[in-house]
């Protein structure tokens, strides 16, 4: 399946494991619940699940839950009846009405107290609510889609997230790296960020140096996506000459990154063989032995399934003994 990354820029092995996941998801109706840092992307990657899903010409309709009141956040949720509370002159429609066919994407819905979490386990089980000072029950066919940069888990052993609430939301996964794991897509962006915003100022295409680049890398991101894009609109404007050089970066890379950038070794080798990284560790929530386990079984098995189950020709393809591919495989089944 194609899918349309709807604005997604990135070609890191962690991020090829999200769209890889992306696509086998969205023509689904399962929930997604995802997880990352502030400024990772989170509402584009919602966005991409539903423009590349069945719904996709239905509404979708997102609500931050940490952005309004708590008071009048269940109003905004599921809409309410005239005269259900002071100043509510008329009644009014909430979002999971309007999102009817559609996709209903929940921002920040760790920032929920209790009561309205049980209010959308309602939803998520029964596909049914009743507006803020009503009566009568209203059936919706929608998607639910959260997002998060809390670890829920720990809500949930702390008291603050219902339990049965996070395994409804949390049927299916995905979590969006931090930019500091992805350092084959931060020139990448920063590129693609530069000149965006050269061609909205009416300005020549800025280059990055060879030295600056090194910094960009070496640099941590803590705003992620978002921080390199107000960077990069802040250079289009400031930068005097047509060559960004360290003298225009602002003095918290300098201090943090040092005034002489290392120069870090790609990642990538002439061969387009990618090295893994901790980054790969840490989204498979791996130690190194499971992860280099991990890596050998499927070398044994590709070479097992190329030589038609013919050991020898196997541990051929593998620099190995037969009998050292016996051993393996022994103790491959032993364990399973």
């Amino acid at each position: 399946m194609v899918v349309d990354r709807s604005g997604i820029i990135g070609e890191s092995p962690s991020l090829q494991q999200v769209f890889a996941v992306l696509a086998k998801v969205s023509p689904t109706d399962s929930t997604v619940l995802v997880t990352g840092e502030s400024g990772t992307g989170k509402e584009l990657l919602v966005r991409a699940l539903h423009t590349n899903s069945k719904r996709k010409n239905k509404p979708f309709v997102p609500i931050n839950c940490g952005a309004i009141p708590k008071d009048l956040l269940e109003s905004e949720l599921f809409g309410h009846e005239k005269g259900a509370f002071t100043h509510a002159i008329r009644s009014r429609t909430g979002r999971f009405e309007m999102a009817d066919g559609g996709t209903i994407f929940l921002d920040e819905i760790g920032e929920l107290d209790l009561t309205l979490q049980v209010k959308i386990l309602r939803v998520l089980q029964e596909k049914e609510f009743e507006r803020v000072g009503g009566t009568a029950t209203t059936k919706v066919n929608v998607r639910i889609v959260a997002a998060t940069n809390r670890d829920l888990e720990l809500e949930v052993a702390e008291g603050r997230f219902r339990e049965d609430l996070f395994y409804r939301l949390n049927v299916i996964p995905i979590h969006l790296p931090p930019l500091r794991e992805r350092d084959e897509d931060i020139l990448l962006l920063g590129r693609h960020f530069l000149h965006v915003f050269c061609q909205q100022k009416g300005r020549a295409l800025l280059q990055l140096s060879p030295t600056t680049q090194n910094f960009l890398v070496a640099y941590p991101w803590p705003g992620n996506v978002r921080e390199l894009e107000n960077f990069m609109e802040r250079i289009s404007i400031l930068c005097e000459n047509d060559e960004v050089t360290p003298e225009d970066l602002p003095e918290k890379i300098l201090k943090f990154v040092g005034h002489e950038a290392p120069v870090r070794p790609p990642r990538q080798s002439q061969g387009g063989f990618v090295w893994p990284s901790l980054g790969d560790l840490r989204n498979r929530k791996q130690g190194l032995k499971e992860f280099m386990d991990e890596i050998e079984e499927r070398l044994l098995q590709e070479a097992l399934e190329e030589s038609q189950g013919v050991k020898n020709q196997a541990a051929e393809m593998l620099g190995i003994k037969r009998t050292t591919l016996i051993e393996k495989l022994k103790k491959r089944n032993a364990s399973g």
